[in-house]
């Protein structure tokens, strides 16, 4: 059943590169169509880290163990949306000019954030096999793709200096972000304190009057 559907949603999200190339064709992308294909990619760049970071609590929460297998799938899809998102500014923007780009990386740090975000999804695209889980190993493996928070972090705050007035959306992603490590972070930290909490317990329980 899962494998069946697994096409279903590989489709799904292509959808919205293929809106994305209907306007393209139909001449539906504005004045500025490089601003719309830039901000169109790095939108559905941050939507997927989310879905992707959102896999683990819904998972959890509901019971719904056969989520875990379309996680890989929308990591590497944040990946594709990502280098597509880069593709435009060194391509289509820039035309591959690095005197320009490195002077606009000095002029602007959202854009150094942004790379840096990117920059990060390298290795866990590359590592997303079961080959390289076996290689690194379970723990070393994840500990690397922890590095995922980190890159949704500097997504949001790459928005934010980006569209600098009009914040509205990236405080909607950053909320989501915070809500998703927030629960990491909680479920992480509980267990150990109320270890805490019982160890003074259990060796009070130990001690003989006298």
């Amino acid at each position: 059943m899962i494998r069946r559907f697994k096409p279903v949603v590989f489709l799904a999200c292509l959808i919205p590169l293929a809106l994305l190339g209907w306007k393209a064709y139909s001449g539906a992308l504005g004045a500025n169509p490089i601003e719309v294909i830039t901000h169109a990619t790095g939108d559905w760049t941050l939507r997927f880290l989310l879905i992707t970071l959102a896999v683990t609590p819904i998972r959890k929460l509901t019971g719904q163990l056969w989520l875990i297998r379309y996680r890989r799938m929308f990591g590497l899809f944040a990946f594709f949306y990502g280098t597509l998102h880069f593709l435009t500014y060194i391509w289509l923007d820039k035309f591959f000019d690095l005197h320009e780009m490195l002077h606009d990386i000095a002029k602007r740090k959202f854009i150094t954030l942004g790379f840096t975000g990117f920059v990060l999804l390298i290795p866990l695209a590359l590592t997303s096999t079961k080959g390289w889980i076996r290689r690194l190993g379970g723990k070393r493996w994840q500990s690397l793709h922890r590095l995922i928070y980190f890159s949704a972090i500097a997504g949001v705050i790459h928005y934010w200096w980006l569209v600098k007035a009009d914040i509205h959306k990236p405080l909607e992603y950053g909320a989501i972000v915070a809500v998703l490590l927030g629960y990491r972070i909680a479920l992480w930290a509980g267990p150990r304190l109320f270890a805490n909490k019982a160890k003074p317990l259990r060796d009070s329980q130990l001690q003989v009057p006298e």
